[in-house]
């Protein structure tokens, strides 16, 4: 019997989910070295240790137990803002009167690891190449991120539409990446991407494609508004707290509006940039859009990912965690892994240099120049131009069905 037991065993899988393992300890480790005394002598900065988690546990009444949006403001989307407030009550559940932010940072560490790993059971289900079920196992970004903030969610969320576009269940994938949008709000671009799919399909005649895309709308209408409007209701004032923030929100130091400023090349206000990044965004995805569909006039879904790269290189904030949203979309969708390798290179570059820069902003070492930063983020936006253009143009990777040499070659 114990024999046949471990010949059932699909050890492949079982070492993938055990590197996965791995990763999301060393993320742990990554963030939770310093925890213990609290941050002291800047090492939030000179190790990378900084996370968003523990100033959220004093700093948003969540050592207090309160109650997001109803008790304490948050700016975060309602399924983050609630995601924090279970592993608030977690933490406090867990450890009781001990509890302290440590113990949050780990609760949320856990629960990011869990959804990294929900990520990688879609990939596995839908058939994904083994290659980039490795680079998701062993994701850098993971090891980064996985205790750095909430932003898994609608990542999750955000993979789990496309996926089912990629089914052909469109009203179900758009009613996905609303609920990512309710978390954070980055998945509402591949709703214009599903919509079109819907639309421009060959095999259906105008108005069943109208009434296609009509049910994906009221899908993405109806569950964004399911999970908001009892907040929005309850407590408007807090529940609009995210989008007047992002609006009033000047920009971050890897940005590509803070990058052009702090070199002198291109100093903007904040109302300038709302307006500028606006502009530069709905003109690169209607070119995105208009070249991509003589590619994927079938799965215009696909665009989703080259739409997200360009949206974080134009919007004015580009916080390090950002590069978690866009890393599965890459691992599905790109055609070649070359410049994936690059973006990733280019991720860590910037990560240690914006946090370095903290450093040396303090007096201590190790020390980055902003020039060190502009050099890291020009990097990872080469890669991120090389990735928009290789989506766009080339044929998706073989495992979603568009045999791309790269992915062939992997396999």
């Amino acid at each position: 019997m114990g024999w046949r037991l471990r010949e059932d065993v699909d050890w492949r899988r079982a070492v993938l989910w055990l590197a996965l393992l791995v990763t999301c300890s060393a993320g742990w480790l990554f963030k939770g070295h310093c925890v213990p005394g609290g941050w002291t002598g800047g090492e939030q900065y000179t190790t990378g240790c900084y996370n968003d988690v523990m100033p959220f546990w004093s700093g948003r009444g969540v050592a207090e137990g309160k109650i997001p949006y109803l008790q304490v403001p948050i700016e975060y989307p309602v399924l983050t803002g609630a995601q924090i407030g279970v592993e608030g009550a977690a933490a406090h559940l867990l450890f009781g009167k001990h509890v302290r932010e440590g113990h949050f940072l780990g609760v949320v560490t856990i629960a990011n690891a869990a959804i990294a790993g929900l990520i990688l059971w879609m990939f596995l289900e839908a058939g994904m190449d083994r290659r980039r079920l490795w680079w998701w196992a062993c994701a850098p970004p993971l090891i980064l991120y996985v205790g750095h903030n909430w932003d898994l969610a609608a990542a999750a969320l955000m993979v789990a539409a496309l996926l089912l576009a990629r089914k052909g269940r469109l009203a179900t994938g758009a009613a996905m990446a609303a609920l990512g949008a309710a978390a954070k709000l980055f998945p509402a671009l591949a709703l214009p991407p599903i919509g079109l799919t819907a639309l421009l399909t060959r095999d259906r005649p105008w108005p069943r494609r109208i009434l296609r895309a009509a049910s994906a709308t009221a899908a993405a209408i109806g569950s964004w508004a399911l999970v908001n409007a009892p907040v929005a209701l309850l407590a408007p004032q807090n529940w609009a707290q995210f989008y007047l923030f992002s609006q009033d929100r000047p920009g971050t130091a890897a940005g590509s509006w803070d990058v052009l400023g702090n070199m002198g090349w291109w100093v903007t206000s904040t109302e300038q940039r709302n307006l500028y990044a606006a502009v530069l965004f709905l003109g690169g995805a209607a070119a995105i859009l208009g070249i991509g569909w003589f590619r994927h006039r079938e799965r215009m879904w696909l665009l989703t990912t080259p739409l997200l790269a360009w949206f974080m290189l134009t919007n004015k904030v580009y916080s390090p965690q950002f590069d978690l949203w866009l890393y599965p979309l890459l691992l599905m969708t790109a055609p070649r892994l070359l410049p994936v390798a690059f973006f990733v290179l280019g991720d860590v570059a910037a990560y240690f240099a914006e946090f370095w820069w903290f450093a040396g902003n303090e007096g201590l070492w190790p020390a980055a120049s902003y020039t060190h930063i502009a050099l890291a983020a020009a990097f990872r936006a080469a890669a991120m131009l090389w990735l928009i253009v290789d989506c766009v143009l080339l044929a998706p990777p073989e495992w979603i069905g568009g045999g791309a040499k790269d992915s062939r070659a992997s396999s």
